[in-house]
Formats: structure tokens, C-alpha cells, sequence
């Protein structure tokens, strides 16, 4: 039986204003008003997350003259089940929309791949998407380029939320992953985890593994990813003509496993598939359709679009 079908969507206006200056200064402030690069300074910075960063880019450009096929191999392989099946099959498209089921183990080993990528607790992640797509572009955004390219990209990471901000990010965009004792679990463990993997990795294979399997390939990861918010929403063409900036783009597609089709999925958010037309390859959709012919993986909402697809030209 062939897939369901989805009409493509039609344009929406929608202008979102920011808050005043006065609710500003007085903390008195919307939900997504936490993510206005007005509130970035000294004071907001995350050291945590900053100094975390610098050591991560600092083991990177040393890992070259640290070089053994092994360990770059090995490197390789936690890119992709990190990267594509802990991010992009897990936090994303599991979690964040819900676009597929798990079944144990597998539910456990991919929420555990995400939480090793290094780039963040599955609440705050599925949180921070979920902010994302509520306000594509709009003021509220945590990280879109209009409020630079640098910003959409990085900087944006390095904004500090308290345990009172991040409960009520969750509450209000995560309530339903919050029911989640497994989630709850990764979100209590997630520091201690990133440090044991680096002790692991060293045990395992010295100096070599831990800085091409912990430090370089994170600092691979962080960028394929950060590509999606920042380069997705700059340059590439478009399928669907969205009330945001996102676009379709080749190359982040390869680094990002599919996720580079950002445009069409901002279209059909819900959707498993991101690639939507036959020559945009999505390396995560085929895991996805591995999981499920072994039986892992089920209700997975692989409709395919159909109606008004034509680019529309650049803004």
C-alpha cells in the first residue's frame, strides 16, 4: 500500500513583535523572550557552555598531529551514530516531532547516541526546536540569522537560562516529554556522561581517541548541525514557499545527514522523510526504514508531499 499524500502549504504573514524595552529591563517578559540577543552580555553568558566549546574547538585543531587511522575511523563511526542517529533520528525527528515510535532497546541506545553528541540534555534540545519552529524568523527565535549570521550559528548557544527558565521552557514546550522517566534519567546524567565518555575514550585508546572520538568529532558535529540553523536559513533553493527564511542546501544536507532539506521540512514538520524530492538523500530516513523493517521503529509518518512545489525565487 503506497503512502499517504500531504498538500503542500500556502504562504502565512505573520509579523511578531518583541517585547518593549520597559518588560525587558523589568524581566516581566514572554516565554521565547529569553532568546532576544538584547539580553546577551556579560552577565547572561553560559561559562559552562563557553568554556565547554574552547576546549572542545582546542582538542580539534590538535587532534592532526595526533593522527592514527584508527581513531579517525572510529571517529567516523560515532559521527554518524551520534550525529545522524543520536540528533537527527533521535532528538530531532523521535522527540522533538514525534514523527516515529521506538521500541526498546532501540529507544534507549538512541536517546543515549544524543545525549553523547554533546549538544545538549533531550529536554532542552526538543525544547529549543520546538521554540524554533513556534517562531521561524520571528522575534522569539532562538537562533535565526536575522539577527545575524554568527548569532544563528553559535553565539546564540552561549545565552544563559537558570533552572526557573528552563523548567518553565519545559513545561510550556516539553510537557509531554516530561512524563518521561528515561528522558528524565539522561536529563539528571547528561553532564557526568559527556565527562565518562572522554575517560572512556581515553582508556581506550589514549590520547589519539580521546581527541579525535570526543573532540573532533563533536567539533564536526556542532558545525554540520549549526549549518542547518545558520547556512539553511541563508542560501539554497525552495520547494515550498514558507512564512520563513528556510531553504534547501546540498552540502549541509551530506554533513547533517538530511537535514540540510531544511526548507522542506519547515513545510511538513511532522513528516520522517526530509528529503522530499527523488534526489535529495536523506541518510537518516534510511535508518529510520531499517529500524522499522526489523521492526524497531513503527507508525512512522512517511506521507509524502504532493500539490504546489515549484522554488520560489531567493529573498
Amino acid at each position: 500500500m503506497s503512502p499517504q499524500t500531504l498538500q503542500a502549504p500556502s504562504r502565512k504573514h505573520r509579523r511578531l513583535k518583541p517585547a518593549p524595552q520597559q518588560q525587558i529591563e523589568k524581566g516581566d517578559v514572554p516565554l521565547y523572550d529569553l532568546y532576544d540577543p538584547r539580553h546577551f552580555n556579560l552577565k547572561s553568558v553560559d561559562w559552562v557552555v563557553l568554556g565547554w566549546m574552547s576546549m572542545i574547538h582546542i582538542g580539534a585543531l590538535a587532534a592532526p598531529f595526533y593522527f592514527t587511522w584508527q581513531a579517525f575511523v572510529g571517529m567516523l563511526v560515532m559521527h554518524w551514530a551520534t550525529c545522524s542517529i543520536g540528533i537527527c533520528l533521535g532528538y530531532h525527528r523521535f522527540l522533538s516531532h514525534k514523527s516515529l515510535k521506538l521500541r526498546q532497546p532501540a529507544r534507549f541506545l538512541v536517546t543515549l547516541c544524543g545525549v553523547l553528541s554533546g549538544e545538549g540534555s533531550p529536554l532542552m534540545w526538543s525544547a529549543t526546536h520546538r521554540v524554533h519552529h513556534a517562531r521561524s524568523d520571528h522575534h522569539g527565535d532562538p537562533h535565526t540569522p536575522n539577527d545575524g549570521s554568527w548569532w544563528s550559528h553559535i553565539i546564540w548557544l552561549f545565552m544563559n537560562h537558570d533552572k526557573k527558565c528552563r523548567d518553565q521552557l519545559y513545561r510550556r514546550y516539553t510537557p509531554d516529554l516530561l512524563k518521561d522517566r528515561m528522558l528524565l534519567f539522561f536529563e539528571k546524567t547528561y553532564g557526568p556522561m559527556l565527562f565518562a565518555s572522554g575517560i572512556a575514550l581515553y582508556a581506550f585508546g589514549g590520547l589519539p581517541w580521546l581527541l579525535w572520538g570526543l573532540c573532533f568529532r563533536m567539533f564536526f558535529a556542532y558545525h554540520s548541525t549549526w549549518f542547518v540553523n545558520s547556512a539553511t536559513h541563508i542560501w539554497g533553493y525552495r520547494n515550498y514557499d514558507t512564512d520563513d527564511r528556510s531553504r534547501n542546501l546540498w552540502w549541509v544536507a551530506l554533513l547533517a545527514y538530511g537535514e540540510g532539506w531544511h526548507n522542506n521540512h519547515h513545510a511538513h514538520p511532522r513528516l520522517a522523510r526530509a528529503g522530499h524530492k527523488w534526489w535529495e538523500i536523506d541518510m537518516t530516513f534510511y535508518a529510520i526504514r531499517v529500524l522499522q523493517f526489523v521492526g524497531l521503529a513503527y507508525e512512522v509518518d512517511d506521507r509524502k508531499p504532493v500539490g504546489r512545489a515549484a522554488a520560489v525565487a531567493d529573498e
